[in-house]
Parts: C-alpha cells; structure tokens; sequence
C-alpha cells in the first residue's frame, strides 16, 4: 500500500524463500507427477488452506496464507506459496513503492514450510477442504499449471491481489458447485485502515508510516471480500462457506480444522522507545519554546523555519510521488493539502527574511488540512505537527518578516 514501512507492512509473505536447488526441484515434481495423477488416486489427497499467525517481523504482521497438497499414499507434501519475492532485485523498493513489485509462486516442502513457522513461534492451522475427487483434480492441474516459470509470477497488489486472495480464487474456481458464504459481521463495518491498525497495533510506526501514505479511500468501508485480503479473515469465511451442488444438496467447505504447529513463544522486539504521538508532542514543546525566545529577543530563527518548511516539503513530495502509485489506496491523500512541496520554493525567501506571501498560503493550507480530517483518518501526530508549522505564522506576523 509504498515506502520502506507500508513495505514492511504488505509483505504478507512467508520470510524467506527456500534454497533455489529446492524450489526447482518441488516445481519439478509437481509437474511431472501431474500428468500421472487420475481421479482415483485423489481419494488418497487432501488439499487444505494454511493460515499461519502473525510473527513480530515487521514483514509478517498479517499473518500468510498458503495451499497444502498431502498425497497420503505417496507422502508427497507440499506447500503452495503465493508470497515469495525476490527482496535483492533491482529497485525492489522503488517498485515497491508504485506497485510494480512481482511476487512469485512456489511449491515448496511442507517440512521446509512448517519448520520456519515453528522457529517464529507462529501458529499455523490447516483448513481441510471437502473437495470431490473431480474438484482435487482440478486444483491440483491449475497449482501445476501456476507453478510452471511461464505462469508463476504475478503482479503484487496488497489489498487486492496477494498470497491470500490468489489462494481463496484458484479454490473457488476449480469447485464445480456454487461457493457460498453465510452474511458476515463484518461486512460494510471496517476499513482498510482499521484492519490495518488491528494487525500493527504493537507496531506503532509501522502503524505511522502505513497512515501517512494510505488516503481517503482506505477509510471507505469494505465488503466481506475485500477483506479476505487477511488471512484471518479469509479463514474464518471459509469455516462458514458451504458449496452448492448442483443437485442442490450442500456440503460445507472446510471439512476439518487441526493446528499443523501450536503456537510457540514470540519474541517481541522493542522499537523506537517514543510513539509518533509523543514526537510530535516534543515538537511542539521545541516550537513553543523557540517562539518564546524569539519574542524575547524581538528576532526570528529563520534556520528553524528552514528546517521545518524542508520536512514538509520533503514529505510533501514522497505523497505527491504516491498519487503516480498503482496502489488504489494512496491515489487521494488529503495529508497532501498540508504536506506537500510548496515550502521548498519559498526556502531562500525565508533564509534571506524576505517579505513572502507564504505564511499566508500556509495558514490557508493548514485550514484545509484541518477540514479534511472530516474524510480521512491522518497519521497519528500529524494534527500536533501541522499546528507546529502554522505557529510559525505568529512571529513573523508581528515582527512584520
């Protein structure tokens, strides 16, 4: 949903992919055993959906979503992998950023798979699908078909296409009834947003950088589809979804739960010992204090205007970059009517102590700033951070600068 912490925020990914020699080899074996697969020997198969529980990396604090295949005859066990990335190729974050990153799926050992979950400490459930023989069958072809080189990458999109929401379609598309789901509470209740707060609660820069990039359409409200971009969320439908026969019988979709790895000890590790909230509060300390001893003084520190004007500025063209952004959710950010770079032209002009109209433009800026927090939830200590800047306005109003 965009720079390093929305970065760390999306990557809703298993950690680390496995040694190339292993993952060239599952793919290998899938392919090859397709052609061999028949009806019959799906009744040996399960195929389930792996939800794995959030880690304190700030790359897994969504949880991961994957598919299982287990043949319980051959021990064939492999786990089907939408979020593998390449963080090393080039430009990973600036792609990132505009949302022109390429994830990848693999077929990976479902030991090899566990055993990371286990070292986190993370649980991991498995949803046992109640697929028919000719359902397995189809699923296993469209995973075989996925993973070959020609097909296995994709275009990330965080809230709208990633590793859970590519589990949650290849499903759906290869059931020969009709998928359907009970009402769910929470439809039309939370936003994007909200859910994101939810799962970087712990977190809260992570939490910070998520709010400054995210605009006005994340506070928009979500259907219950939209939010099975989290796999907590897609499990807990998939529980109460049941397929439609064609005859009109109904069967439910998930056939069992078990827990594949019982959830181990975290460790939690200890950020930045402020909050964003606490900054800003400190900031504004600084600029009361500093208007203070420019009263005394009958003067203005024009190097602390510079500073300031160059933040803004600074954070005003990453948002400007973000409405270039194919993340949907970034294209309309009102944080932009404040942060945004138009102190950077008026910087020489205040250095020197120039007459400007720019402390006009930034008490206008500031009001409107203050009027969309009407539609948009801004990041937490931006209010206090925009009344530090419109302070600003007071000195050089008396002093006549």
């Amino acid at each position: 949903m965009l720079a390093c912490c929305l970065l760390g925020v999306v990557a809703v990914s298993l950690n680390a992919a496995p040694a190339d020699s292993v993952r060239h080899a599952a793919a290998d074996s899938v392919q090859g055993t397709t052609r061999d697969t028949t009806l019959a020997a799906m009744d040996s198969v399960e195929f389930c959906l792996l939800t794995c529980q959030p880690h304190d990396e700030i790359y897994s604090l969504y949880g991961h979503t994957a598919l299982r295949y287990h043949d319980l005859r051959s021990k064939q066990d492999w786990a089907f992998n939408y979020g593998v990335f390449n963080f090393k190729a080039p430009y990973f974050v600036l792609r990132f950023v505009f949302g022109l990153t390429d994830y990848e799926l693999q077929a990976v050992p479902m030991s090899y798979f566990v055993e990371e979950y286990r070292r986190f400490g993370s649980e991991v459930k498995e949803q046992v699908l109640n697929l028919t023989p000719e359902e397995k069958a189809a699923l296993y072809y469209a995973l075989a078909e996925n993973v070959q080189p020609q097909n296995k990458i994709y275009r990330y999109n965080y809230f709208y296409d990633n590793c859970t929401t590519r589990a949650r379609n290849i499903v759906e598309r290869c059931i020969k009834g009709a998928l359907q789901y009970p009402p769910s509470e929470r439809d039309g209740e939370v936003t994007y947003r909200e859910m994101v707060h939810a799962c970087t609660a712990q977190h809260p820069w992570a939490t910070f950088g998520n709010d400054l990039l995210l605009g006005v359409k994340s506070d928009l409200p979500t259907d219950m589809r939209q939010q099975e971009f989290l796999p907590a969320n897609l499990m807990q439908d998939f529980a109460q979804a049941y397929i439609l026969n064609p005859d009109g019988s109904r069967r439910p979709l998930v056939k069992e739960t078990r827990t594949v790895v019982p959830a181990g000890q975290q460790t939690i590790k200890s950020g930045f010992p402020l909050s964003p909230t606490w900054c800003a509060v400190i900031l504004l300390v600084v600029s009361l204090v500093i208007i203070v001893i420019e009263f005394k003084r009958k003067t203005i520190f024009v190097w602390w205007d510079a500073l300031l004007m160059a933040a803004q500025g600074i954070v005003g063209i990453i948002l400007v970059v973000m409405i270039f952004s194919q993340h949907p959710t970034t294209s309309l950010n009102l944080q932009l009517l404040l942060f945004n770079p138009i102190p950077l032209l008026y910087i020489y002009k205040v250095w020197k102590k120039r007459k400007t109209h720019y402390w006009s433009i930034l008490v206008a800026m500031a009001g409107l700033f203050y009027l969309g927090a009407v539609w948009q939830d801004y990041a937490k200590g931006m209010e206090i951070v925009a009344l530090c800047l419109l302070l600003r306005f007071w000195p050089h109003y008396k002093f006549d600068i």
